[in-house]
């Protein structure tokens, strides 16, 4: 009898024990979907968990990770060499549900316009690899950007993943907004809406849009963090 309530009594705690370490280690992220039936999972069964390898994401009030990559423009673009203006970083795929949400109803080529007009730097970022969904040749994503009508700064292509993962990039969209000087200032989802729904973003709370908005007029950013959502980042390895 006391070996079983001591054996009883270690299972107990070990279950205690792995509870504790999956909630700990839970990350903070959105839904996970692939593909319009995983969206529709979703949208039913609230966000999804998912992770990126090798990364943790970089802290809000910590100066942004520098990088450099190659614009669909051909041109080279370093991040710490845009320092004295607001950057907007938003990882991209025209092939998720998610994104057309934002880019089907033109919300994101407004917010994008909205702030450009005022000297924000807006970086739209194609982790994705070749062969994966979301990845095409820079003249294709030119092509794609122009028939939707994208305002933004320039799309650089991430092949690698190396910028993603350094970012923690999850999910597309994902959105981190750095100030001018150079420090992160808001991570996380786009809004407080996480659906593939056009008409949830009229009543959504746009975190990127609040996060600007009270740092150019010098005010606590209200949300630095929430739980992004979309499809997850095709990266390589996935």
């Amino acid at each position: 009898m006391k070996r079983s309530k001591i054996f009883a009594a270690v299972t107990l705690l070990a279950v205690v024990a792995l509870a504790a370490a999956t909630f700990l280690d839970a990350p903070e992220a959105g839904s996970n979907a692939s593909s319009a039936e995983d969206a529709a999972r979703t949208n039913a069964a609230g966000a999804k968990a998912t992770s990126v390898e090798d990364a943790a994401p970089p802290e809000v009030g910590k100066t942004a990770p520098d990088f450099t990559l190659q614009g669909t423009d051909g041109k080279e673009y370093t991040l710490s060499d845009l320092r004295g203006q607001y950057v907007v970083l938003e990882w991209l795929n025209f092939g998720c549900p998610y994104v057309d949400k934002h880019y089907g109803s033109g919300h994101m080529q407004k917010l994008q316009k909205k702030y450009t007009d005022k000297g924000v730097k807006w970086l739209s970022i194609v982790s994705s690899a070749p062969g994966k969904q979301g990845y095409h040749p820079p003249e294709k994503m030119n092509a794609m950007n122009e028939k939707k009508g994208g305002n933004q700064t320039a799309i650089l292509m991430d092949p690698s993943g190396e910028v993603g993962k350094t970012y923690g990039a999850k999910t597309t969209p994902h959105m981190y907004v750095i100030n001018s000087e150079g420090t992160l200032i808001y991570r996380g989802g786009i809004d407080d809406k996480p659906t593939t729904d056009e008409a949830d973003i009229k009543g959504a709370t746009n975190y990127v849009d609040q996060a600007l908005t009270a740092a150019m007029d010098g005010k606590e950013v209200p949300v630095e963090k929430a739980r992004p959502y979309g499809c997850s980042v095709k990266y390589a390895s996935k």
